[in-house]
């Protein structure tokens, strides 16, 4: 797994090309990275299914009630299947852009 940091936002990304225990290792590391704000970088894998996407939702939902943002980068994929519950989008720039949001909505008290 290879993890970026760049102030309050950690990209995680997936080196292994095992999806399951990609997830099972961010699971177990959540600590490490609770306090900040998560990009789940997944571009890497090309025929990604939406319930391999939706196995992140529990991790997802923890780390939002934490006021924290966690958003999913995946390409060429289906976006409207996606529970509203997840964010998720196809460039590492727009994840960047929603948290940048997200903190603006956070800091006006939305």
């Amino acid at each position: 797994m290879k993890v970026d940091e760049k102030g309050n936002v950690m990209t995680l990304k997936d080196t292994q090309g095992d999806l399951t225990a990609f997830l099972m290792k961010v699971t177990h590391q959540y600590k490490t990275y609770e306090n900040h704000n998560i990009i789940i970088d997944l571009l890497a894998y090309k025929n990604i299914s939406i319930d391999d996407v939706k196995s992140f939702l529990p991790l997802s939902e923890q780390h939002k009630k934490a006021k924290k943002s966690f958003v999913i980068v995946v390409g060429d994929f289906d976006y409207n299947a996606i529970p509203t519950k997840l964010t998720v989008v196809p460039t590492l720039l727009e994840a960047n852009d929603i948290i940048d949001m997200e903190e603006i909505e956070r800091d006006l008290g939305f």
